[in-house]
């Protein structure tokens, strides 16, 4: 008996680990802000869409490391993955990822309103179609790539009874789409070997890193000023929480300023990098208490 739970423990983590649980629960988590926004409570129309969407990004993430199982083997931070660790076949892989991206999109259909169907089968196709194939081709495939981080919110904003027309979605997901690029920069330069041996084209390669790290410093200031456009367009109205925005994104500024001068030291880029996503985190918390208060 004690095997068997073990086993079932064992299968799960690997699952867990094949959807980068940690990566799609921030997807999760913007789509969840989106329908707080859209619909000023938290009720049972939330679940669908919110598990909906984390089961697709879980499906997509796992079909990511089916495409690129022969890479990640090169690489060391993710050499110990599933697939590239012979701990599951590809085709166990592929299999898993089309499990979950089918209950995903039944998820999305069961709340009732196609066009959240339409939004996540998109996100799917363009994560595996387009972004992934394009990493191997350019170092600039992050640009069109965060996109995948800007629909996520779109689909919880319609779930939650708002239009794609409205302007406050566009800056909603305006801010995700910028928080994706300095997060994957700042994994580059944590990770700049890594992404050389497995092949993958760098922007490393086009400038230097002090260039690289001011560039990326550049994407983290665009990141707070998108925040600080929030209020103007009535997604916060409280003077609160506009002025614990504000602190927050000079708070992210000042906490990441050592990237203007400091190029070689890694742990720079993973206090960053940390940051920047508690930055994000703090943001949604933010604008759902504000909303359901």
């Amino acid at each position: 008996m004690k095997i068997k739970i073990k086993n079932i423990i064992d299968n799960l983590n690997l699952i867990l680990v094949l959807g980068k649980v940690r990566i799609t629960s921030f997807v999760a988590i913007s789509t969840a802000l989106g329908y707080v926004l859209a619909s000023g409570t938290i009720d049972y129309g939330l679940i669908l869409p919110v598990l909906g969407v984390f089961l697709l990004a879980c499906g997509s993430s796992a079909f990511n490391q089916f495409q690129e199982y022969i890479p990640d083997s090169l690489m060391k931070r993710t050499m110990h993955r599933p697939i590239p660790s012979s701990k599951l076949t590809p085709m166990q892989g592929f299999l898993i990822a089309s499990i979950l991206s089918v209950n995903g999109i039944i998820s999305l259909l069961l709340s009732g309103n196609m066009l959240l169907v339409y939004l996540g089968v998109f996100t799917l196709m363009w994560y595996n179609l387009v972004y992934t194939p394009l990493k191997k081709k350019t170092s600039l495939a992050v640009v069109p790539g965060a996109l995948i981080g800007a629909i996520p919110p779109a689909i919880g904003w319609v779930a939650g009874g708002g239009e794609l027309i409205n302007p406050q979605v566009w800056i909603l997901s305006l801010f995700f789409f910028i928080w994706q690029i300095p997060h994957f920069w700042l994994l580059l330069l944590i990770y700049e070997e890594d992404y050389r041996r497995a092949g993958f084209p760098s922007l490393t390669d086009r400038f230097s890193r002090q260039t690289m790290t001011r560039i990326t410093y550049m994407w983290i200031a665009a990141l707070a000023a998108s925040c600080m456009l929030i209020p103007l367009f009535g997604l916060s109205d409280n003077i609160i929480s506009n002025i614990i925005l504000f602190i927050a994104g000079c708070w992210l500024m000042w906490r990441t300023k050592n990237l203007l001068i400091q190029f070689e030291q890694k742990n720079i880029f993973r206090f960053a990098f940390m940051n920047v996503n508690l930055y994000v985190l703090a943001v949604a918390v933010v604008l759902s208490i504000e909303k359901l208060l």
